[in-house]
């Protein structure tokens, strides 16, 4: 599944779901490289 978090203030990264963190942080992985930050609403 295609999510989509922002890992700075202007820096949106989508990619294949992979987990979420306890922080509340969720990762995604794109070309083989992972990324985290806080997940987008669906809404935005």
């Amino acid at each position: 599944m295609l999510r989509t978090v922002a890992v700075g203030s202007s820096i949106l990264v989508q990619g294949i779901f992979v987990k979420t963190l306890p922080d509340g942080r969720m990762t995604v992985q794109v070309d083989g490289e992972t990324y985290s930050g806080r997940p987008v609403s669906r809404n935005a």
